[in-house]
């Protein structure tokens, strides 16, 4: 029996890796925490949980994990011997606007789950074996060389956002060192799929041209973006939480910290211009969309965002080499298995 606690239970990612926990482990006892709040629409967080509820041992708690006490409370009731903390306040352009709701939950909600770790050594037998957390390729910013490795510099962030989640690589980092917690952290590249986030490209450019309204489509089009499935990355989450970085000491006596960092993107970044002509296909294939739709006149071409970067391309041999995998699904599969669920979903 393995003790999993996964934050953000409720999120895109979160919902589907407690689904993909209880197809590989033999009888998880699974810990979702989530505050669900309204950044986007509620009822798709609650279309996910629905999913979940017959699951065995599943149990779910709504709450915020910047609530250090409901924190500790939990790691005290449940002992988890592996925890996914995929809770976060997500968006690059959402950070420009609202800055509080990102330290409230990148900086002290981490850093309540990286305390609860720290002490879980001393609460329960064996503590917490492998913490495995969110990070994102916005850490990269506008760096120029491309594939993005995890051994490039990441010193210059263009939003709060990707701010908080290298602060959460560092602070990992500190309490990997200090405390011996084996942690890795995983910077997701551009994440799509069915009962996505409305805030993403492909779910808001669906929402508009349903509605008859303009798609605006970043630097003219010159964005590029490395999309990933999001069963792609919740394999890779499986992989990695099943395999903790050593513990090992130092010539000095102290913990060599137990942490690693790792991309998981699909290596292969794609012309947004290409990526709206694909969806547009896959919305009329699945009936989302009539056949003969105007997309010319729903596409208008705008200058890049603030916070924004022209392209995002994961190196993801590390993965590879330490894991065995390499996200692989098509642009197109991908597209369209979210057309389809879209139009059993709303229509």
């Amino acid at each position: 029996m393995t003790k999993i606690l996964v934050t953000g239970a409720a999120g895109f990612i979160g919902s589907n890796l407690v689904k993909m926990i209880y197809r590989r482990y033999e009888n998880p006892v699974v810990v979702g925490i989530d505050n669900m709040n309204n950044y986007y629409d509620v009822a798709l967080k609650e279309e996910r949980l629905r999913d979940l509820q017959d699951l065995p041992d599943f149990h779910f708690i709504k709450g915020n994990i910047a609530d250090k006490a409901l924190i500790d409370k939990l790691f005290a009731e449940y002992q988890p011997e592996i925890v996914v903390n995929l809770a976060a306040q997500a968006g690059v352009r959402y950070s420009i606007t609202n800055p509080d709701a990102y330290i409230e939950a990148n900086l002290i909600g981490f850093y309540n789950i990286l305390e609860a770790c720290r002490h879980s050594y001393e609460q329960y037998e064996g503590g917490v074996k492998h913490l495995v957390y969110a990070s994102s390729s916005s850490v990269y910013g506008s760096n120029k060389k491309v594939p993005y490795s995890t051994d490039d510099k990441v010193d210059n962030p263009v939003s709060l956002y990707a701010a908080t989640k290298k602060s959460n690589e560092l602070m990992a980092h500190a309490y990997s060192k200090l405390y011996n917690i084996p942690s890795t952290g995983l910077r997701f590249f551009t994440v799509y799929g069915p009962c996505g986030r409305p805030d993403m490209a492909y779910f808001g450019f669906t929402n508009k041209l349903v509605k008859g309204e303009k798609i605006q489509i970043f630097n003219f089009g010159h964005c590029k973006r490395d999309f990933t499935y999001v069963d792609d990355i919740v394999e890779g989450v499986i992989r990695v939480m099943q395999k903790a970085p050593a513990k090992a000491l130092g010539e000095d006596g102290l913990p060599i910290p137990p942490y690693a960092v790792y991309n998981i993107g699909n290596n292969q970044p794609e012309n947004l211009l290409d990526f709206v002509t694909i969806l547009q296909e896959e919305l009329i294939r699945a009936g989302v969309l009539p056949a003969d739709y105007d997309f010319e006149a729903h596409k208008e071409l705008v200058p890049m965002q603030p916070g924004d970067v022209p392209v995002t391309f994961a190196d993801t041999s590390a993965l590879e080499r330490d894991f065995g995998f390499k996200p692989s699904t098509s642009l197109r599969s991908g597209l369209r298995a979210f057309a389809e669920w879209y139009k059993s979903y709303y229509k």
